[in-house]
C-alpha cells in the first residue's frame, strides 16, 4: 500500500492538462482562465465625479460663491471648459469637465438661482480620476477560477469572449450485478446505484463535463462493452470491482483493455482498494464500492485530479482546523477520513463511522483526517479537515 501523498503525486502525473476554447463570457462562471485577458479601456475612461454636487476650479474654501453655468451627467458630459469663479452641476459618474478639480458635494453648498456658496467644511476632490480603477493593458493573470467579480471586471475591460481551459470529459461506471439505476424497481438481492450519481453531482460541481454509462455488470463482456462506450473520455472512473473478490473483475479486464497500472491500495480509511492508471488516451481511477468510501476517495482525490485537468496547477486540498468537541481513540497504520460536522470552530466526528452510511456523511460537512498511528485525543485538541 501507499500512502494518500504518494497516491496524490502519481494522480498528478497521471492528469494531462486539457486544451482550450473560447466561451462567451456570459458562460465563463466557474471556468478557468487560460490566456491572460487585458484590459481593451481605461476605467473609468475619464476623470468621473464620485458624488452628487457641483464641480468647480481651485480648492473650494468655505464662503466661496460660484455661477453655475451648465450640468454634467451620467452619459452626457459638459463639453466647455470651466474658469475660475464658475461651476457645473454634476452627478454621481458623470464626466469632471476641463478646467474643474473638485466637487462640492450637494449637501455643503447652498444654492440660490444659478449661484452657490461653499457653507461646509469640504474634503478632498470627490473626483475619481481617469484609468483610477484598470488602464489599457492590464491584464487579468491565469490561470484563475473565474467568479462573478472577475466576469464583472472583464466586462468592464470591454472583453466579450474569453480563453478558458476545456472541462474535462469524465466518464462514470458503476460496476455489479447487485446494481440498478434509481427509479427502477431492485430485485431481493440488489440496491440502488447511489454513488455515480453522488460523484457525478461533485465533480460537476468542480468544473468536470460528467456522463453516466451503462452499469457494468460483473463478467468479463459486459466490462468491456462499457469501457469501450468510454474510450474518448479524458477521465474514467469506474466505481466497485476494484478489490480482489472472485466477482472483482476490473483490474483485470482494464488491463486486457490496455490499462498501464500506476497503483493499487492506499493506506487510508475509508478508500483502501483503489487503483489508477492510464488506458489508451485517457486517465483511469477506480474506486471502492461502498458509498461512502467512493465519495471520500472523491472529495481527496478526484477533486485534485480535476483542478489539474483544469489548469489550476498539481495541489491536494487545502485542511483546515478547528477544536474537537469530543473525544476520539487513537488511530491505526491507515490514515482516517472520519465523517464529521463543524459548527462554530470546533468539530463533532460521528460515532458511526461505517463506509455504508450515507446518511452520516449527508450529515457530515467536514472529514477529520486521522494521521497513522494517531494518539487518542480529548476534546479541546485542535485537529485538521477537509471541509465537505
Amino acid at each position: 500500500m501507499i500512502t494518500v501523498d504518494e497516491a496524490l503525486s502519481h494522480l498528478f502525473s497521471l492528469a494531462d492538462p486539457q486544451g482550450t476554447e473560447c466561451v462567451p463570457l456570459a458562460k465563463s462562471v466557474g471556468r478557468v482562465l487560460a490566456t491572460a485577458a487585458k484590459a481593451t479601456r481605461n476605467q473609468p475612461p475619464f476623470s468621473a465625479s464620485a458624488m452628487d454636487g457641483y464641480a468647480v476650479a481651485g480648492t473650494a474654501e468655505k464662503g466661496a460663491q460660484y455661477n453655475v453655468i451648465g450640468e454634467s451627467a451620467a452619459g452626457t458630459g459638459y463639453n466647455d471648459s470651466v474658469r475660475s469663479g464658475q461651476a457645473i452641476r454634476i452627478f454621481t459618474g458623470a464626466p469632471v469637465p476641463e478646467g474643474c478639480d473638485t466637487v462640492v458635494i450637494q449637501e455643503d453648498v447652498t444654492c440660490i438661482g444659478d449661484q452657490i456658496t461653499v457653507t461646509g467644511d469640504h474634503r478632498g476632490s470627490n473626483i475619481r480620476p481617469a484609468g483610477g480603477d484598470f488602464k489599457i493593458g492590464q491584464t487579468l493573470t491565469t490561470p484563475r477560477l473565474l467568479s462573478a467579480n472577475d466576469i464583472a471586471l472583464l466586462a468592464s475591460m470591454n472583453i466579450p469572449t474569453i480563453e478558458v481551459f476545456r472541462k474535462p470529459d469524465v466518464a462514470l461506471i458503476s460496476t455489479g450485478n447487485e446494481l440498478v439505476m434509481p427509479g427502477e424497481t431492485p430485485g431481493p438481492d440488489q440496491i440502488i446505484a447511489s454513488n455515480t450519481f453522488g460523484l457525478k453531482a461533485l465533480l460537476e460541481s468542480h468544473g468536470a463535463k460528467v456522463r453516466i454509462l451503462p452499469i457494468a455488470r460483473d463478467n468479463v463482456a459486459s466490462l468491456e462493452q462499457v469501457f469501450d462506450l468510454a474510450a474518448d473520455a479524458d477521465l474514467i472512473v469506474t466505481i466497485g470491482g476494484a478489490s480482489v473478490g472472485d466477482h472483482d473483475l476490473v483490474g483485470k479486464v482494464a488491463q486486457q483493455k490496455g490499462m498501464e497500472q500506476s497503483f493499487y491500495k492506499i493506506a487510508m480509511r475509508p478508500g483502501k482498494p483503489l487503483m489508477a492508471g492510464r488506458m489508451g488516451d485517457a486517465m483511469m481511477v477506480g474506486l471502492p464500492g461502498n458509498p461512502v468510501s467512493a465519495m471520500v476517495c472523491g472529495h481527496v482525490f478526484l477533486i485534485p485530479v480535476i483542478q489539474a485537468m483544469l489548469g489550476l496547477g498539481n495541489n491536494k486540498r487545502q485542511s483546515l482546523s478547528a477544536v474537537l468537541a469530543n473525544s476520539i481513540g487513537a488511530n491505526g497504520p491507515r490514515e482516517h477520513y472520519m465523517r464529521a460536522v463543524v459548527q462554530n470552530g470546533q468539530l463533532t466526528v460521528f460515532e458511526k463511522q461505517d463506509s455504508s452510511l450515507l446518511t452520516v456523511l449527508a450529515d457530515a460537512n467536514a472529514l477529520l483526517i486521522r494521521p497513522v498511528n494517531g494518539v487518542a485525543l480529548t476534546a479541546g485538541a485542535q485537529i485538521q479537515y477537509l471541509p465537505i
